[in-house]
């Protein structure tokens, strides 16, 4: 696989440049921290990221739709 130089940046890095286009319609969850091992833990604290394309209200539904995509097609009972 080619280097895209990709791998020098951050991931706050590449999220806030994601974000700051004006042709990004979407949004980016991600764990505050980096997962070091196999092992979620007990606890994990997500972040959420949006532009102005979409407002609080349009970035709910958005989320709560996919979380409806996932229950439905990639729950075990679904499965």
């Amino acid at each position: 696989m080619e280097s895209s130089g990709l791998e020098f940046y951050t991931t706050a890095e590449l999220i806030k440049e994601l974000v700051r286009r004006q042709t990004f319609l979407g949004v980016v969850v991600h764990s505050q921290e980096e997962l070091k091992g196999n092992g979620w833990g007990e606890q994990r604290t997500f972040e959420v990221h949006f532009n102005a394309n979409l407002d609080v209200l349009q970035t709910g539904r958005l989320l709560g739709t996919v979380a409806e995509y996932i229950e439905r097609h990639h729950h075990p009972d679904a499965l």
